[in-house]
């Protein structure tokens, strides 16, 4: 009795261990299959374009992968482009003379800047002392001959010695001579007041002169950025015309890019992979060893097979059922 029970439950495992094998590669297979649906529906597909401008084209292997991609602007574009290709070339051949050419404001700036330091070389204070001496200098001569003059006329008319009092306890003095020397002294007031207008004026001055000598360095090298003006503007439109032509490409590769999403690739993997393994559990499930193993696990099976066992039919042995029911159930292909 035993081995009739234990041999129903090891068939059943046997039978059912088989249909989940079977299940799990077929269910294998089948996400295989779907990942290669999902990643042919995914490939990039270019499409060829043609514009006004220019023409795209892609090449591709035997499998239908891209290999290789280029685009060809349009006869009228290149023979733009030719053309300003070779005003091109000129204007950087100016661009490089522009900097022989303007060379002679750095030597100007230069020079504007050592003046400028003799400027500012001294202090505004210095200026004016220096130009009350020098002012002094040149009415000196005059300012003598104005004085000997004065005394000469004075002595001739016997008013040499004479003085009249000032008040406000100042001196006796000549008339005349008073006159003249308060005279000086307005003057000289003048002079001092024009002394620090001089002293300010040279310190503004030597800062012009930086000022001058960093527009002279501006110009030379702005001057030379506008030199070369003409040879990128003629670049950026050869530039613009080939962006023209490679437009076509990009048109196609982006209309092969939307061939099949990203999002919608990945949907179709993942329904097909669900679909495998709803089909492998249905698959995994064998009738007929599931029946044989809920046998096995059957007390009332097991009793009647018991029952069987102890009091077999007239003609059977207990030695001849035990053989039997180890040849059939030991069996091997029997139930394979």
């Amino acid at each position: 009795m035993p081995w009739i029970i234990g041999g129903a439950i090891i068939g059943g495992s046997l039978l059912s261990g088989k249909s989940a094998k079977s299940a799990a590669e077929t269910s294998a297979n089948a996400q295989l299959q779907a990942g290669r649906e999902a990643a042919e529906a995914a490939r990039f597909r270019p499409v060829g374009i043609t514009t006004r401008f220019g023409s795209s084209n892609f090449q591709f292997d035997p499998e239908g992968y891209v290999t290789g991609a280029g685009y060809n602007v349009s006869p009228e574009l290149r023979a733009y482009q030719d053309r300003l290709m070779s005003l091109t070339g000129q204007g950087l051949t100016q661009a490089e003379q522009a900097q022989a050419q303007y060379a002679p404001l750095t030597g100007a700036a230069s020079g504007l800047f050592n003046l400028g330091q003799q400027y500012l070389a001294q202090s505004p204070e210095q200026v004016a002392a220096d130009y009350m001496a020098k002012q002094q200098a040149l009415l000196a001569p005059g300012r003598d001959r104005e004085s000997a003059a004065l005394a000469t006329r004075l002595q001739n008319t016997g008013r040499g010695g004479l003085a009249i009092a000032q008040g406000g306890g100042l001196m006796a003095a000549n008339p005349e001579q008073a006159a003249l020397a308060n005279a000086r002294a307005m003057q000289d007031l003048q002079l001092a007041a024009q002394a620090n207008q001089a002293g300010q004026q040279q310190v503004q001055f030597g800062q012009g002169l930086f000022g001058a000598g960093a527009g002279l360095l501006g110009n030379y090298y702005s001057g030379q950025n506008a030199a070369l003006s003409p040879f990128q503007s003629t670049l950026g439109l050869t530039g613009t015309i080939e962006n023209l032509g490679q437009n076509a490409l990009d048109i196609g590769s982006t209309l092969g890019g939307r061939s099949m999403s990203s999002g919608a690739a990945n949907a179709l993997l993942q329904s097909g992979m669900g679909a495998a393994q709803t089909a492998q559990a249905a698959n995994a499930y064998n009738p007929f060893g599931a029946a044989l193993q809920g046998l096995g696990s059957n007390p009332m099976f097991s009793r009647g097979i018991s029952n069987w066992w102890n009091s077999p039919p007239a003609g059977w042995s207990t030695a001849a059922l035990q053989s039997s029911a180890g040849a059939n159930f030991l069996a091997p292909g029997v139930y394979g």
